[in-house]
């Protein structure tokens, strides 16, 4: 394994200052997290779509913040891949009855063939998030191209985005487990909600069936005296015509 040799470039370069050969980009490298949510498995996808210039790219290398401790990257076509490990001061737990003593500090894709300026890729990393609901994960990247690099390691300082820097370090935050509650309880709610609305309907439709029901024979009663009371008036008239005619 080769040794983390980026340190102390990026501390420099943290400090706002570009390796010799990069210029100001209007895209980044960027990171999107399957999860966000904290002390969760998650997949990140870095993505980039540009060069260094017009120069084209030969190395993404992405440094992982210090609460990470183990990642798996997927093997991708074209490129090589290598975890640069780091000694842990203090061992940690792995789950598994065992732990780990050493870390994956930095995770480099070389090109077998450089990627052109204006063509995009991506790289996926597996890995176990920190459980610090609320923090900014930075991955601060170093994109090596055919001549010079961009150094996107950036961090916004207090008061500041990223959109306030020119090369910022790709970066999310982590969410707490609760956004997750709240949204499944809020969906139990309206379902509940709902049924509620359905079983109320239901029973409107059923009291209107059976007081219809209840009118059905009051207006029989009233059909059926109405009709005995005509035959009545016809043999009275029948009866009235006879007697005439007698």
């Amino acid at each position: 394994m080769r040794q983390l040799t980026r340190t102390t470039a990026a501390t420099a370069l943290a400090a706002g200052l570009l390796v010799v050969g990069a210029t100001a980009a209007s895209a980044h490298v960027t990171v999107t997290p399957s999860v966000t949510t904290a002390d969760s498995y998650t997949v990140l996808t870095f993505a980039f779509g540009h060069g260094c210039g017009e120069s084209a790219t030969t190395e993404i290398a992405i440094q992982m913040p210090e609460k990470v401790i183990s990642v798996a990257p997927a093997v991708h076509p074209g490129w090589d891949v290598e975890k640069v490990m780091e000694d842990l001061e203090t061992p940690v737990d792995d789950g598994h009855g065992g732990e780990y003593t050493e870390r994956v500090a930095e995770v480099v894709y070389t090109a077998k063939t450089p990627v052109p300026n204006g063509y995009r890729d991506s790289f996926e990393l597996s890995l176990k998030l920190p459980d610090a609901p609320g923090e900014t994960l930075d991955f601060p990247t170093v994109q090596t191209c055919e001549e010079g690099e961009t150094a996107w390691v950036e961090i916004p300082a207090e008061g500041q985005t990223s959109d306030d820097l020119e090369s910022p370090a790709p970066s999310f935050v982590l969410t707490s487990s609760d956004t997750s509650s709240d949204a499944a309880a809020s969906e139990t709610e309206d379902a509940e909600t709902e049924e509620v609305a359905a079983e109320s309907a239901t029973q409107d439709d059923a009291s209107d069936a059976a007081s219809d029901d209840a009118a059905t024979p009051v207006v029989s009663w009233i059909a059926l005296a109405l009709g005995a009371a005509g035959l009545a008036l016809g043999a009275v008239a029948f009866a009235r015509s006879r007697r005439a005619q007698g």
